[in-house]
């Protein structure tokens, strides 16, 4: 309804963020009534485009956009539980709210009477409410000190629900925020001074470009809303990104095997075999030049390959965990072996590779096989008894209506779990981009991480449903309960030398749990504590110089008597592994050039599963 008087609300709507009565002259910005009615006629023919990519959008079922009735029934009998017990609390906490509110009443009173000059300093390192307008204008400071007293009461209302199991509490708790986050007055038109300022100095062009970033957005997804982070135009794989030089010397139908050139005359004899993710893509362990893991661990003399796996569709409906065992880490490592001739290999697995290099190695050792030497986890979980946040959406009904998307499809679509992770973190992955993109107009930034982010991957029914049902929420794995070809493994088993990195803020996977299920591990075990979260605690760079790290020699008894004891570094801990490794990779050989007569280059790195469209 707002463009339907465009003139009007946008001179109404300034006046407020600017303090201006409505009835005095704009001076500035100049106003150009011509321009913007181009710029309406032009939001019609985007509207109509709109509609269209609405219309597009598939039924999606319920139980895949947040939590079934029962959650809220349990919440609800659990507020009204507490009121019974403790009605003095309840009135309290009322009788606080009111107080506050009228203060922030008042306080709105004096910047008017003061002419909205006055600051006071509070909540600027909230990055919604940076605009000086939050702070000087009385509109907008009464808006964001209400919304915020609001969200504490909320906040603060769910955090001392009782009678309500811890899961659900936890649940509760996440989606509680997630309405906090959603309502916050940043996130809509009338009330983001940033926004209204921005469309009065455009003339309305803001407004027309962010409309344009929406329809385009729609377009994309098939009628689904996905915000993009970053400038899908500045990256190309292979140009600008995953650029460290190498070979594709083996292919099958679940990844390719690319070997990187070396750069030193010497490598260490046991070569280097890295399992990612194939949630995403692997090249965020090599991303630019600068902040690239496999171009560090090829200079520091390593002979590095990395599996690339495959971007499923339909036609990998029956893959499951035992196909990446089998068809992948098992082949890829023999692979290796044979190209640098040799009996064994060391590994690397990040996050669900390293769920899945675990479970290799319990499986190898019950097969009396020893092929991998030692082993490195990156943010690794194992323990899902505490799963983080992610854990929160793991429940009957979510878990249930995963299991008939992929029924149908024949695999879990990259968009349900690139947005079950955004709202990880709503305000930065989701509506922050959304502010910038549709109310600002403004372009995505050019950013590799952000990009990398938006570049992900399907999982196949089959896999998808044994890691949510097996491993999240039986919690399989470290209980020795997860079978492979019907034998339960046994993560005691595990015998090597183990250098396991977590990451202090991984919302993904908590270093606690992260620690406490490779503590389970029989070999010596070399823990590290990274700063930062799930990608900046392992993509740090020593040139950066930017996070540091904890460790502790001592024996793991815990995670607080770890973290108690553990020691501070500064700086990257990748030269502290690169030792780590190079002491458990035998003698120096000369430098192997990617392939071999048996495996022969078949395409330049980063090949071609990593670029192959999800779509065929």
């Amino acid at each position: 309804m707002f463009f339907l008087f465009p003139d009007r609300n946008l001179r109404y709507l300034y006046s407020l963020s600017t303090g201006r009565a409505t009835d005095k002259p704009m001076t500035e910005p100049k106003y150009d009534p011509e321009l913007l009615k181009q710029n309406l006629e032009r939001m019609e023919s985007l509207t109509v485009r709109l509609v269209k990519a609405i219309a597009k959008r598939r039924e999606s079922d319920t139980s895949l956009q947040g939590p079934g009735y029962n959650l809220y029934a349990k919440a609800a009998a659990a507020y009204y539980a507490e009121m019974m017990a403790r009605p003095e609390k309840m009135i309290e906490q009322q009788v606080q709210f009111w107080r506050k509110s009228l203060e922030n009443f008042s306080r709105a009173q004096e910047k008017l009477a003061e002419g909205g000059t006055g600051q006071d300093g509070r909540n600027r390192a909230d990055k919604r409410f940076r605009n000086p307008l939050w702070e000087t204008n009385p509109y907008f400071s009464f808006i964001k000190d209400q919304y915020l007293l609001s969200s504490e009461v909320i906040q603060n209302t769910v955090d001392s629900l009782g009678e309500i199991e811890d899961d659900d509490k936890k649940r509760v708790q996440f989606f509680a925020r997630q309405m906090v986050d959603l309502f916050s007055p940043s996130n809509f038109f009338s009330t983001n001074p940033d926004a209204l300022e921005k469309a009065m100095e455009t003339n309305g062009q803001s407004l027309v470009d962010g409309l344009d970033n929406l329809v385009r957005d729609l377009e994309a997804h098939e009628g689904e809303l996905s915000v993009t982070l970053s400038d899908p135009s500045a990256f190309k794989v292979g140009e600008n990104l995953a650029t460290t030089p190498g070979s594709v010397v083996f292919r099958n139908r679940m990844f390719e095997l690319i070997q990187y050139t070396p750069t030193t005359k010497k490598v260490h004899e046991i070569p280097l075999v890295i399992l990612p993710p194939w949630i995403n893509k692997f090249y965020i362990l090599d991303l630019k030049a600068k902040n690239s893991f496999i171009r560090y661990a090829v200079s520091q003399g390593f002979t590095v390959f990395v599996v690339s796996w495959v971007n499923p569709n339909e036609n990998y409906r029956d893959v499951g965990i035992d196909t990446y065992l089998e068809e992948g880490a098992l082949t890829a490592f023999d692979v290796a072996a044979k190209i640098c001739d040799t009996k064994k290999v060391n590994a690397i697995g990040y996050c669900i590779g390293g769920t899945l290099l675990t479970i290799a190695l319990a499986y190898l050792a019950q097969q009396k096989k020893s092929p991998v030497n030692a082993a490195t986890f990156f943010t690794t979980l194992t323990d899902f008894e505490d799963a983080g946040e992610l854990g929160v959406f793991i429940d009957e009904d979510f878990l249930n209506a995963i299991d008939r998307e992929v029924e149908a499809r024949g695999y879990l679509d990259s968009f349900i779990m690139s947005r079950t992770f955004s709202y990880l973190r709503a305000n930065d992955l989701v509506y922050g981009p959304a502010v910038r993109s549709y109310m600002m107009g403004e372009a995505p930034p050019a950013f590799d991480l952000l990009y990398w982010n938006g570049d992900s991957t399907n999982l196949p029914a089959r896999m998808a449903k044994e890691y949510l049902h097996h491993l999240y929420d039986a919690n399989q794995l470290t209980q020795g309960a997860f079978k492979v070809n019907g034998k339960k493994l046994d993560m005691s088993d595990i015998k090597l030398p183990v250098f396991a990195v977590a990451s202090e803020s991984d919302h993904i996977a908590p270093w606690k749990s992260s620690f406490k299920g490779l503590s389970k591990l029989s070999g010596d075990t070399t823990l590290v504590l990274a700063e930062s979260g799930h990608i900046a605690g392992v993509v740090n760079p020593p040139e950066a110089n930017k996070y540091g790290y904890w460790t502790n020699k001592a024996e793991f008894r815990g995670p607080e008597q770890w973290q108690g004891d553990a020691e501070h570094h500064t700086g990257s801990w990748w030269p502290m592994w690169s030792d780590w490794l190079a002491s458990e990779s035998g003698k120096k050989v000369e430098a192997r050039e990617p392939g071999t007569k048996e495996y022969p280059a078949l395409a330049p790195a980063p090949g071609t599963y990593v670029v192959a469209s999800r779509k065929k």
